[in-house]
C-alpha cells in the first residue's frame, strides 16, 4: 500500500469510527499495517493514583481481531505489578517512548510485567504514547512489536507520530457521543438527541438541519450564530478557528476531510462549549441525509447526564443485574468490558442484554443507551 494512501485510509476510517465504534477494528488494523506493528492497545482514563483510576474504555486488537481475553488476563494478573504504568501515565503529551525504556535496569532483570507479560502479549519491543484527553483525562496508546525483526523502521515511527492527532480526535468525539448517549446513532438519529447540539452542514458549509439543542443555542446567539445559513462564532478569534475547522472537514475538490475540535466562548458567563467538527462519508449517511457532508457536535459541560441506577431499575422494569449492564452500556462500555468489569462471562452478559431488549422492545444497544439516558433528567427514586 502506498504510504499516502495508507494514511488517508486511516483518517477516513477513524472519522467513521468516531460516529460508530463498530468501525474501530478496521481502523485499528489499518493503523497496524501502516506502522508495521503487531497489535495495539488503547485506553481512555483519568485519575491518580493507581487505585483511583477510572477507565472510560480499554481495548486491545490484533489485525482487527478483538483480543479482550488478553486484556482480561493483563488486568487480572499483571496490572497491579506493572512498574511501567505510572511512568506511562506521566509521559509528556505525544512523546513516543519504547516500552523497555519505561523500566530501569534492575526491573528489566526482575519485573514480571517486562519478562513475562510483554513477551506473552507480543509487546517487549512495543511503543507507548500518552495523549492529553478532554477535561484533564488521558489517552494511553500502546503499539505492539514491530513486524520487522530488526526493529522499528523510521517510516513506522513517522506513521505512529502522524496518527496521534487523529487518534486523539477519535477519542474526543467518541467521548462526546458517549456522554450524549449517541454512540452508534446514524446521522439522522443524531438529530433526535437531547444531550448534545447537532448541526448538519452540506458541502458548501450551509446548514442543512439542526436539532433542538443546537437550535436553541443559535437562537440565543450564545457563542454561535447561523447568519446567512452558515455557522459562525460570536468572537472573531473563535470564528477564525471555527472556519478553519469547517474548511478542514469540507475541503474543495477531492481532498480528504479531517476532524477537529475547539473550545468556544459564550456570551453568558458559563463554561465554554466544546465543538467537534467531523466530515461525513457516504458510508456514514443514510438515504435521508445524503446532502450532509459534515457534522458539528456542540457539547455543553453544564448539561451532562447523571445516571441513577435506582431510577433506571424502577422505570424500565429491569433486574439489578440488567440495570448494571444497561447503565454500563450507557456509559460507553462494550460487552467485553462489561464482562471483565463485572466478573461475568461474555455469553452471560449477552444473555442479560437479550432480556433487556425483550423488556424494552428493541434490538440495538443504541436503543438501550437512549432509554437509560432519557431518564437522567428525572429525580432519583426514594425509598
Amino acid at each position: 500500500m502506498r504510504e499516502p494512501d495508507a494514511f488517508e485510509r486511516i483518517v477516513d476510517s477513524l472519522n467513521e469510527a468516531m460516529l460508530d465504534d463498530a468501525h474501530w477494528p478496521h481502523a485499528s488494523a489499518l493503523i497496524e499495517e501502516a506502522c508495521g506493528a503487531r497489535g495495539n492497545f488503547l485506553t481512555f482514563e483519568d485519575g491518580f493514583p493507581a487505585d483511583d483510576i477510572r477507565f472510560f474504555f480499554a481495548k486491545t486488537y490484533l489485525r482487527g481481531e478483538d483480543r479482550a481475553p488478553w486484556l482480561e488476563e493483563y488486568l487480572r494478573t499483571y496490572y497491579a505489578v506493572d512498574e511501567s504504568l505510572p511512568r506511562w501515565r506521566q509521559l509528556p503529551d505525544s512523546k513516543i517512548v519504547h516500552f523497555a525504556n519505561l523500566f530501569n535496569e534492575e526491573e528489566r532483570r526482575t519485573s514480571i510485567a517486562y519478562n513475562e507479560a510483554a513477551p506473552r502479549f507480543e509487546y517487549e519491543n512495543g511503543l507507548n504514547v500518552r495523549l492529553d484527553g478532554p477535561g484533564g483525562s488521558r489517552i494511553l496508546w500502546g503499539v505492539g512489536n514491530p513486524i520487522d525483526s530488526s526493529g522499528w523502521a523510521a517510516s513506522g515511527l513517522d506513521m505512529v507520530a502522524r496518527v496521534l492527532p487523529h487518534l486523539r480526535q477519535y477519542v474526543r468525539v467518541r467521548s462526546a457521543l458517549v456522554d450524549a448517549g449517541a454512540l452508534g446513532a446514524s446521522v439522522t438519529e443524531l438529530l433526535t438527541n437531547t444531550r448534545t447540539g447537532v448541526v448538519q452542514l452540506d458541502r458548501r458549509g450551509r446548514i442543512v438541519e439542526t436539532n433542538d439543542g443546537a437550535r436553541d443555542l443559535l437562537r440565543r446567539n450564545d457563542g454561535l450564530s447561523d447568519a446567512d445559513e452558515e455557522l459562525h462564532a460570536t468572537w472573531p478569534d473563535d470564528d477564525e478557528r471555527l472556519q478553519e475547522l469547517l474548511a478542514g472537514a469540507l475541503p474543495h475538490r477531492l481532498e480528504q476531510g479531517v476532524s477537529g475540535s475547539m473550545l468556544l466562548r459564550r456570551q453568558s458567563p458559563l463554561p465554554r462549549l466544546a465543538l467537534h467538527v467531523k466530515p461525513v462519508s457516504s458510508r456514514d449517511a443514510d438515504h435521508r441525509s445524503r446532502r450532509v457532508a459534515a457534522l458539528v457536535l456542540i457539547v455543553d459541560p453544564v448539561s451532562r447526564a447523571r445516571i441513577e441506577p435506582d431510577l433506571v431499575e424502577a422505570m424500565l422494569g429491569l433486574t439489578p443485574t440488567e440495570t448494571e449492564i444497561a447503565v454500563m452500556l450507557a456509559q460507553g462500555q462494550t460487552l467485553h468490558q462489561i464482562a471483565a468489569g463485572t466478573g461475568r462471562g461474555y455469553s452471560t452478559v449477552r444473555t442479560h442484554l437479550k432480556h433487556i431488549f425483550a423488556k424494552l422492545g428493541g434490538s440495538r444497544q443504541f436503543e438501550v443507551t437512549q432509554a437509560v439516558l432519557a431518564l437522567s433528567s428525572l429525580p432519583k427514586t426514594k425509598d
